[in-house]
This record gives structure tokens, C-alpha cells and sequence, in this order.
């Protein structure tokens, strides 16, 4: 067995309102992946934040290497050797990657930074990861990927022993979770301890070695990966059975008529002559590989990017979008892949953020009608089961289920026919995803319209009535679901890239 590096025993943690930690147990050894799993506000970001210092435990013991701490703010942990490696990685694009790696701490030469030393540490950092980057490269230059190699260097250029990877593969492609598994399973060869933080039940079977599982702030259990099932995992973490059958047949009825119709859509090189038809009470989902041009191809039907060219009708009748206001008049809505930089205000209410795309119709004068925009945020928190002590919380406290949920309802309180849902359950957990598939569900029998962009195949098979397949900013063909496999999929995903690649 081997040694217990980390114990964390009876943490509890309160908010305002809210009991986020309630008496919860963790341990992590060394030479092991030890994922930590629950829905969106089951608490694991909360108790790794009293583990690294950034809140305060009301109660309970953490004991590290053998003695027990308590950490004043995450500098103080990072000395000791527990760092986290960020979702939102926290590079600085302007500066070079050793800067980064190194900044707040520059070897110096005298009174100045010895840049030199600085690039020689971050080489062989990358050398021991076993990875290429240039460590004089500025940052902004770097793919995501890559970034998030800096990332993993920056923490063991800290003399880590305990990593906390917190959703990190939720901005990668395939062969770069691969290369991020590669380094992981070299670190745990290597003795650190791994604490992994996924919402992927693929990832977990593949990557760790125990699963301890949260629920509503409390500690569920823990289980070996390689004994348990999938819907083991899930059953604990919800509490309830998810089913995740893929659909077998349309359940819009082949009659209902059309409501938006795109003709030779072009916006740069990533939207090339696409056109295609949404009807009344459809989902149709987007798939593609990362990079195919289906978030592009959105953005300019909504107005957020310019078109060059191409023809928009809704219901029959042309119509022009230059910008989201003239897309918003025209009955659309677009919940970004971003939610937190384009589709919620994170310092403003749940009320504020809920009648944002609506604030002339709860305006009286030069006064905002309170009491009517508190009915309908009510309403909709109610109806989308939004975890949240009341209207007036902060969005930025509510987990990313929530927020996605505050989204949606700022849409449906402005009654938009045609919703656009860009990865809808990008970094959210498995109970949240299925409450988001109900409302589709839900809207689309009201008479609503989706367009879903998704990079995960079983949401595409499982939600859609048609799919609409991209590869590199070309439309490159259409499944009823019916007819729709992982394989046909991908097939249609990789046609431009193979014929490509043949021609060579």
C-alpha cells in the first residue's frame, strides 16, 4: 500500500446561506490519481480551495507528509508542494513561457533577472516532462495545450509533491488529452500525488486510480476505478439512475415547417458556403472536430461576427443580421461556449443577469420595476431548478451548472424562438447535463428551435433530431439520427482532411 502523503478529516465549511463542506474526508498517496467527482455545488472546488489556503476551515484537521497545517493562502501551499493547475490557466499571454514559470521568483544576477538562468530551469523542466516548448517563446503564442504544459511545470518547479489538476482537459482535443495523459502517468511513476477533478467518466476509467465521490458537501465514499462501473460512479454522485441511451429516431415530426433557413453562409476561412435548415420543434445538433468552424458558422447567423456573404430567412421572410441586436428583434438567442466572458455578468444578481437581453420591458421611466423583474427571475429560477439561497446571489458564487442555468433563463425570459446552445454542458457534471437535456427537451415539445454545437458524440447522438457535420469551415454532410453512427460521424468529420491527405 502505498504512503498517505495527504488526510484531510472532518473539513466543514459554511457560507451565508449555504453549508458547502459538511464533515468530508479525503486522502490522497503518493504515486497515485485519486479523482475527485460530484455535480456542479457538490463542494470539490470549495474543499480544495481550504486546502490550498484560500478558505478557511470552520472545523476538521488536514495532515500533510505526517504533521498537521493549516495553510494561510495558496503561496504558503505551494511552498509546501501543493499546487493546482488551474481550468482557467493564469498565464500572462504577454510574457515569455519562463517568465511565467518563474514569475515572483527570477533567479537574479546581481539587481537584475538572469534570463538566462531563468531559460536553462525552464528547459529542463520541460526536458523531465519530456516535452518541446521554447521556454523564450511569448506565451500568447501557445496553443491552450501547450499553455497548460506550462502550467504542469510551473507546479513542479515548485517542488510539488501533491498536483491538483482541476478539469484540465476541458479545452483540449483528443491527442492532446493523450499527451497530458503521457506526462500525468510519468508523474505518478515518478511518486507525486494526483488529485484529479473531471466531470469525463471516459477520462476517470482511463487515467485514475481511486474515485471519491461528493454529494450536496458531504463525502460520499471512495472507490478503486478498476472494480467499479461507470454507473456506479454516477449513481453515487446523483444519487439516482442517468440514462444515456442514444436517440433512434426524430421526434420532430417530418411536416413541421421551417423555421430558419441559411443559404450560402461565408465568414473567412472558417465558414465556407454552409447551408442548411432548422425546424419548428428540432434539435439540430453541429458535429466536428475541434477547429471545424461550427462556432463560427453561429456567430455569424447571430451577428457576432461579420458575414461575407449568404442568405438568413426565418419563417419564410429574408431577413438581415449585422449585429446580436438585430439577431435578438428576430427571435434568436446564442448561449456561447464561454459562458462566463459572453453570456453571464459575474458580479450581478441572478435577477440582473436574467432580464439582461429584456431591461426595456421592466423599466418604468428611468426606474427598473423591481417587483416584476423579481416575479419572472423567480419564475425561472423555480422552473429551471437553479441551486441558489435567492434571487439576489451573485452569480459568480453559483457552481457552473447554475450559471448555465441563469443563461438560459435570460433567453427564455426574452422568448427567443431559435436558441443556438454552444456546448451546453461544457464543464458540467453528469446530474446538471441531464437537467439541461430535460429543458431541451421541454422547449422543443413548447414549439422552440436548437441548434446544438457539441464535441461530445453521445450528446450529439443522444439529443439530436438531425446532425450537421464540419470539417474545416465546410458542411460536409447531414444524418437524420436515424442513419447516424459514431463512425459515419467521424467519417463526415475527416472527409476534407483524408482527401487532403491523399492528394499528398
Amino acid at each position: 500500500m502505498p504512503e498517505v502523503i495527504l488526510t484531510m478529516k472532518g473539513i466543514d465549511k459554511s457560507f451565508p446561506g449555504v453549508h458547502a463542506l459538511d464533515h468530508v474526508d479525503f486522502e490522497v498517496r503518493k504515486g497515485e490519481v485519486h479523482a475527485l467527482m460530484g455535480e456542479n455545488g457538490a463542494g470539490k472546488s470549495t474543499l480544495m480551495k481550504v486546502l490550498t489556503g484560500i478558505y478557511t476551515k470552520d472545523s476538521g484537521t488536514i495532515t500533510y507528509e505526517g504533521r498537521e497545517v493549516t495553510f494561510a493562502n495558496p503561496r504558503e501551499a505551494q511552498q509546501a508542494g501543493i499546487v493546482i493547475v488551474h481550468q482557467e490557466l493564469n498565464m500572462m499571454g504577454h510574457l515569455t513561457v519562463a517568465q511565467n514559470i518563474f514569475i515572483g521568483r527570477e533567479p537574479k544576477k546581481g539587481i537584475r533577472i538572469d534570463d538566462n538562468a531563468m531559460n536553462v530551469e525552464a528547459t529542463k523542466l520541460f526536458k523531465q516532462l519530456g516535452i518541446e516548448i521554447d521556454p523564450k517563446t511569448t506565451m500568447s503564442e501557445l496553443t491552450v495545450a501547450k499553455q497548460q504544459m506550462c502550467e504542469i511545470a510551473k507546479a513542479i518547479s515548485h517542488d510539488a509533491k501533491v498536483i491538483i489538476f482541476d478539469e484540465p482537459t476541458a479545452a483540449l482535443t483528443d491527442t492532446e488529452i493523450e499527451q497530458l495523459f503521457v506526462i500525468i502517468r510519468d508523474l505518478r511513476a515518478k511518486g507525486y500525488g494526483i488529485v484529479y477533478i473531471s466531470h469525463r467518466m471516459d477520462e476517470i476509467k482511463k487515467i485514475t486510480d481511486r474515485v471519491s465521490v461528493m454529494r450536496d458537501g458531504q463525502y460520499i465514499g471512495t472507490l478503486i476505478t478498476e472494480d467499479c462501473t461507470k454507473e456506479d460512479i454516477i449513481n453515487m454522485m446523483v444519487g439516482r439512475v442517468i440514462y444515456e441511451d442514444p436517440k433512434t429516431q426524430s421526434q420532430c415530426p417530418p411536416d413541421a415547417p421551417v423555421v430558419l433557413k441559411v443559404e450560402h453562409l461565408n465568414a473567412g476561412k472558417m465558414v465556407q458556403d454552409v447551408s442548411f435548415e432548422l425546424k419548428k420543434g428540432e434539435i439540430l445538433g453541429f458535429a466536428g472536430l475541434v477547429g471545424a468552424g461550427r462556432t463560427e458558422t453561429c456567430r455569424a447567423l447571430f451577428g457576432a461576427d461579420p458575414k461575407q456573404g449568404g442568405d438568413i430567412y426565418i419563417e419564410g421572410k429574408k431577413v438581415e443580421i449585422h449585429s446580436p441586436k438585430d439577431a435578438v428583434e428576430h427571435g434568436l438567442s446564442y448561449l456561447s461556449e464561454d459562458r462566463k466572458r459572453y453570456g453571464i455578468v459575474l458580479k450581478k444578481s441572478i435577477t440582473e443577469n436574467s432580464t439582461l437581453a429584456t431591461l426595456k420591458e421592466y423599466t418604468k421611466g428611468l426606474f427598473i420595476d423591481r417587483p416584476k423583474e423579481e416575479k419572472v427571475t423567480q419564475r425561472y429560477v423555480d422552473e429551471l431548478r437553479t441551486k441558489t439561497p435567492g434571487i439576489d446571489q451573485l452569480v459568480m458564487n453559483l457552481s457552473g451548472g447554475n450559471q448555465q442555468k441563469v443563461v438560459i433563463a435570460k433567453w427564455l425570459v426574452n422568448d427567443a424562438k431559435i436558441m443556438i446552445f454552444d456546448e451546453p454542458t461544457r464543464g458540467i457534471d453528469v446530474g446538471a447535463k441531464q437537467e439541461i437535456y430535460e429543458l431541451m427537451g421541454r422547449l422543443v415539445k413548447e414549439g422552440k428551435s436548437i441548434i446544438m454545437i457539441s464535441s461530445e458524440m453521445t450528446e450529439i447522438l443522444r439529443m439530436s433530431d438531425r446532425i450537421l457535420v464540419m470539417c474545416e469551415g465546410k458542411k460536409t454532410g447531414e444524418l437524420d439520427i436515424a442513419e447516424a453512427t459514431q463512425e459515419n460521424i467521424m467519417n463526415l468529420a475527416t472527409r476534407d482532411i483524408d482527401m487532403r491527405e491523399g492528394d499528398k
